[in-house]
């Protein structure tokens, strides 16, 4: 075993918003991120070199009592912004990760973003474990050190009682989706059943256990997929514009030194240039150090020439030689890792974003919520974003937006006379943005619906206000309240028998004419062939008069209507059955 494992395995965590994927690795490299984060969310990919040293300093009480030698050389941990993150963090012909830890709030249990994430993992055929977050909150938990086991066995009988009831709610869950499961402890198979590790990345307890199931599975499920490629491999993770410009990467395979020539991969061709410097990063998180070589896998840091062009995200690779033919046949590989990303729909939105990862997991949680993607880009939105929206908008007005992820607007795009009718939704949360933009379409669309009803009298209920009787006939002036819907000049009304009374000529609000009221809006209404006592008393309810095509359509596009205006329609169609039973039927 210790022959064939040449590379320490990279290990990345997953699972719903917030459920602790962050609070959980700071928990183990003893750093805090989360608390730097927009939001408290995970934005960027980073990741965290654990030596195996450090694995049994922490962890040689467990390791000895599970009866594991470690032979892995550590982990290279990758945090991640969410389940959407395994889309970008692949390499070609598979996941990134060779092992994953998928988080779960104990208490909340799974979640949409759960699933998806569980679906991702079996998809890329990645080993994982869960880890059953924020015990603390279990009532009544005490912190014990020692292995999670230990600590469980000296909780009261009502915690062990309480955190039993919530284990059992979370393996009848993944039950339901066809995964067993049982607490680490308790597993016969780990071939047939998932280990789940209950912790609190706020009190420590289960992260030592955490770090152990892993070298586990690692050491039994990953024998003769830890060699050592020949080619180096790997991907571009952040650019740090310095006094020169820094690339920060990972290499997951192989292995490279100073003077290398890569190729990394963009939109256009790829750039060919060789390394000048090389920083290889040193265990959790305290840095890097200068090297003259590096293996994978590991996290690092180069200086290259014509870095300008460089983007986030974007695969590399060494060059191993200088041959034409060989160049050639490199570059349509890289090229297809790019392409295969870059895919658009006919139509749909614009999307930038600060890095490739960024843009590939917006763009996955994008059209899981059924929202299309016309243009895509890394970088800022620009002038020309914002024509390629405003070309959508006769096709499709639902389109005419663009969002943006870690980007700013340019200047000469704030200048643009688009800027007033597309919509921008910018920011730093990605679960956010995607939140924001189907809400905005969303209500788009209810707006585009409620213009084609508006050629429709759409149902309307008054009060006749008492003492508010301005002038008592032809016209007849006087005061209402809008109980339900939205009253408006040129509707007909009626009473509580179904009678036509008179057509609104006007309606006053402060002695100023206005063409409509909303509910609970107080205004004045002119009706010319209406007398005061004989057409209509004070208390009175009046409802605007439907004929019975426009009561059919609203009932078609019932969903475009309020709870008021839909409660409105089914008491006039009340009212108007009355006379003739079968009325709008």
């Amino acid at each position: 075993m210790t022959d064939e494992i040449m590379k320490q395995p990279i290990v990345t965590f997953a699972g719903h918003v917030d459920h602790g994927k962050t609070s959980i690795l700071d928990a183990i490299r003893g750093t805090s991120i989360t608390k730097k984060e927009a939001g408290k969310i995970t934005q960027k990919i980073s990741f965290t070199i654990m030596p195996k040293e450090n694995i049994i300093k922490r962890c040689k009480v467990l390791l000895d009592k599970l009866n594991i030698k470690l032979e892995i050389p550590g982990f290279l941990f990758i945090d991640t912004p969410g389940h959407a993150a395994f889309i970008s963090l692949r390499k070609r012909g598979g996941s990134l990760a060779n092992l994953a830890v998928l988080v779960i709030d104990i208490n909340e249990g799974i979640k949409e973003q759960t699933r998806e994430s569980i679906q991702v993992l079996k998809q890329a055929k990645t080993p994982f474990i869960i880890a059953l977050n924020k015990v603390d909150k279990i009532s009544g938990w005490r912190h014990v050190d020692g292995d999670i086991q230990t600590c469980i066995q000296q909780q009261s009988d009502f915690t062990k009682q309480e955190l039993n009831n919530r284990l059992l709610n979370i393996i009848t869950a993944l039950s339901y989706i066809n995964f067993d499961s049982a607490p680490y402890y308790e597993v016969d198979d780990f071939t047939k059943q998932i280990a789940l590790v209950p912790c609190s990345a706020k009190t420590g307890e289960g992260m030592q256990d955490i770090l152990v199931m892993l070298a586990g599975l690692a050491q039994r499920f990953l024998k003769g997929k830890l060699k050592l490629g020949k080619q180096a491999r790997g991907t571009i993770f952040e650019i740090k514009k310095e006094r020169v410009t820094a690339i920060e990467a990972i290499l997951y395979d192989g292995s490279l030194s100073i003077n290398d020539t890569i190729m990394i991969a963009t939109f256009d061709k790829p750039i060919v240039t060789k390394i000048r410097s090389l920083s290889e990063a040193l265990p959790l998180g305290k840095g890097f150090k200068s090297a003259y070589d590096i293996k994978a896998a590991t996290g690092f840091r180069m200086y290259i020439p014509g870095a300008g062009d460089v983007m986030p995200g974007m695969p590399f690779i060494v060059l191993e030689n200088s041959d034409e033919d060989y160049i050639q046949q490199q570059k349509t590989k890289l090229v297809s890792e790019v392409s295969d990303i870059m895919k658009f729909d006919k139509e749909g939105i614009v999307v930038k974003a600060d890095s490739l990862g960024s843009l590939e997991a917006l763009m996955f949680l994008l059209r899981k919520n059924g929202i299309m993607i016309k243009k895509a880009g890394i970088g800022n939105i620009t002038k020309n974003d914002l024509a390629i929206a405003k070309s959508i908008i006769d096709e499709n007005p639902l389109d005419a937006a663009i969002v943006g992820f870690n980007v700013d607007v340019e200047p000469t795009a704030k200048e643009s006379e688009f800027i007033k009718i597309i919509k921008i939704i910018n920011g730093d949360v990605v679960y956010k943005i995607v939140d924001d933009i189907t809400e905005w379409r969303n209500n788009k669309e209810r707006e585009m619906e409620r213009e084609k009803l508006k050629q429709l009298t759409l149902p309307c209920k008054i009060k006749v206000l008492k003492h508010y009787i301005f002038r008592k006939s032809k016209p007849a002036i006087f005061g209402v309240k809008v109980l339900a819907g939205i009253l408006k000049h040129g509707i007909v009304l009626m009473n509580k028998e179904g009678e036509k009374i008179d057509k609104i000529k006007t309606l006053q609000s402060e002695q100023k004419t206005v063409p409509e009221a909303k509910r609970n809006e107080e205004v004045a209404i002119n009706l010319p062939n209406t007398t005061i006592g004989r057409h209509v008393k004070e208390d009175e309810i009046l409802y605007s008069w439907l004929s019975e095509q426009d009561f059919r359509k609203l009932k078609e596009n019932k969903k475009f209507l309020t709870q008021d205006e839909l409660a409105t329609l089914q008491e006039i169609a009340e009212i108007s059955r009355k006379k003739n039973p079968v009325w709008g039927i």
